[in-house]
């Protein structure tokens, strides 16, 4: 196996550097010709600010404003920061040991920097509180749902603990909030071809071999709601949300399905009513069964007036 390269630049903010390989074809003169080429997004006078102050490196060390482009190199740097609303929900601790740590991820945090979200990401959070700059998650979950999320500390048993969840070896348990028809008899089961295209929000169901199963339940109904657990057997995006809504019973606090709401991600009020309740799996490590199970509820189902009327939920237990 080919060993990464280790960067330049130390960590910032719990964050590896940007790497960059030039291409090896290309007529640009200097490196800072190639970089207002490549990000369009960087105004040039902040790439020359970055020059100037060394924060632009190769293997060699900084570059300076008129260093030539070398085809097939390789650079490094780090990226400007979002202005972000920090996320104000906990993010506790279930489990801890020198390989694997599992949290009880909030609402609205993502599991990894993305776009917009950079230091409001449970990795980055993590990374910086812990005191842990090699965690790296195991799997994710959407910014909207809450629950459990298994990282790996010891970087050298990353790829056994991936592959449990690329495998499909990992036996998941959600729970989930959402309207109640007389008309679907429980539990059933469900399946369907989805699929998620690049820089298009939501995903789609689509005619054709299926991708996507899930096992539902209904636990408890109260007039038009109910409770449901859900036992996904693949991990396809939205796959949850996406078989609720084709049920005619989409989960309340979707912003996705049955329609793109526009909500502020800056509003934490009302969230998707999904949580990642259980995670169970032989480790591939000790042999050992484990299971985790969350601490957190959901509010749509203990405190409907408060979820309705958009107060912030009460943290996990």
């Amino acid at each position: 196996m080919r060993r990464r390269q280790q960067p330049p630049l130390p960590k910032r903010f719990g964050l590896d550097p940007a790497r960059l390989r030039l291409p090896e074809e290309g007529d640009w003169a200097t490196v800072r010709d190639h970089l207002v080429h490549r990000l369009p997004r960087v105004a040039p006078a902040r790439i020359d600010e970055m020059l100037r102050a060394g924060e632009i490196v190769d293997l060699d060390g900084p570059l300076t404003p008129d260093a030539p482009y070398v085809p097939g190199g390789a650079i490094w740097f780090h990226r400007d920061l979002p202005d972000e609303k920090p996320v104000p929900f906990d993010l506790p601790v279930v489990y801890r040991d020198d390989t694997i740590l599992v949290v009880d991820k909030p609402h609205f945090l993502a599991t990894i920097p993305r776009g917009s979200h950079i230091l409001q990401t449970a990795l980055v959070r993590l990374r910086r509180e812990l005191d842990l700059p090699d965690l790296v998650p195991a799997h994710r979950l959407d910014r909207a749902t809450a629950g459990l999320v298994l990282f790996i500390v010891d970087p050298a048993r990353r790829g056994a603990y991936q592959t449990l969840f690329q495998r499909q070896l990992v036996r998941k348990e959600y729970e989930a909030v959402a309207g109640y028809r007389s008309g679907l008899l429980f539990p059933l089961a469900l399946e369907s071809r989805i699929i998620k295209e690049k820089n298009i929000l939501a995903a789609q169901e689509v005619p054709g071999p299926p991708n996507a199963r899930t096992r539902m339940e209904l636990v408890e109904r109260r007039g038009d709601i109910g409770r449901y657990r859900l036992y996904p057997t693949t991990g396809r995006t939205h796959q949850l949300r996406l078989h609720m809504n084709s049920l005619g019973i989409p989960i309340l606090g979707d912003d996705f399905y049955p329609v793109i709401t526009d909500k502020s991600v800056h509003d934490f009020t009302r969230p998707l009513q999904l949580l990642a309740a259980a995670l169970e799996f032989t480790d591939p490590v000790t042999g050992a069964n484990r299971r985790f199970d969350s601490t957190r509820t959901l509010q749509a189902w203990t405190d409907p007036g408060g979820w309705a009327a958009g107060r912030e939920p009460a943290p996990a237990r």
